[in-house]
């Protein structure tokens, strides 16, 4: 039996972010969204979406979505039968990136939260492409439903994250590292970095995409994420 694959959105998003992905993997896998906007340390959301994972699942995260799936397979390994990270990172904060966050924090709680989500989430972050637009006004409409005090305890559970990196090293199911070749806020080299961290993960580098290669190049995102559903899994 196929297992059911739960995908995790990253910092301010929902479902819609793996809109096509959802579309096209449900045609014949259970496919299910876990939010994770409650808790203000990533421990905390990881227990959060551990209460509703089926008992055996493919996982797959973007951004904060992917430190999330960091946790649960270091606190929970035998949960998932497989992992994929999606423009993310397993390095901790840096003091001084952590205490960037803080005016960002404070603007958000002063009103100025759509010009914080324009900052956080700004143009650069995609390559120029016929729906580079769009695209950010889905991820600006994403965040506004969630709301400024989601905003607050995302960004404070980025702050304490825990470095990963030994995590990823003891990872035994099959994995797959995707990442836009324009992703300025996680290049490729970061991908890569993970990738060897990982025995016998698979770097998927999807050209022409920035940071958001699901909705930049949907196809060729799925078609990686089918290629990872079809690996053998291994046997515990």
């Amino acid at each position: 039996m196929r297992e059911p694959v739960v995908f995790l959105p990253g910092l301010m998003c929902d479902a819609r972010l793996f809109g096509p992905q959802i579309a096209d993997l449900s045609r014949d896998h259970a496919v299910m969204v876990a939010p994770i906007s409650q808790g203000e340390r990533i421990e905390e959301i990881a227990s959060s979406v551990l209460d509703v994972l089926p008992k055996r699942c493919a996982l797959a995260g973007w951004g904060l979505g992917g430190v999330v799936a960091m946790e649960i397979i270091r606190r929970a390994p035998d949960r998932v039968t497989r992992l994929a990270l999606l423009s993310t990172s397993p390095l901790a904060e840096t003091p001084q990136q952590a205490a960037e966050r803080d005016p960002r924090i404070i603007r958000v709680r002063a009103g100025k939260f759509d010009d914080v989500m324009r900052e956080e989430y700004h143009i650069d972050l995609l390559p120029p492409g016929p729906y580079r637009s769009e695209i950010l006004e889905l991820i600006y409409d994403m965040a506004r439903g969630q709301g400024p005090e989601c905003y607050v305890r995302q960004c404070r559970a980025l702050q304490r994250r825990r470095d990963q990196q030994g995590t990823l090293r003891r990872i035994a199911v099959p994995t797959l590292i995707l990442c836009g070749e324009d992703d300025v806020r996680y290049p490729v080299k970061r991908h890569s970095f993970m990738a060897e961290l990982i025995p016998g993960a698979q770097l998927q580098v999807i050209g022409g995409a920035g940071h958001f290669p699901m909705l930049e190049a949907a196809d060729a995102t799925s078609d990686a994420l089918r290629a990872w559903m079809k690996q053998p899994l291994v046997l515990r």
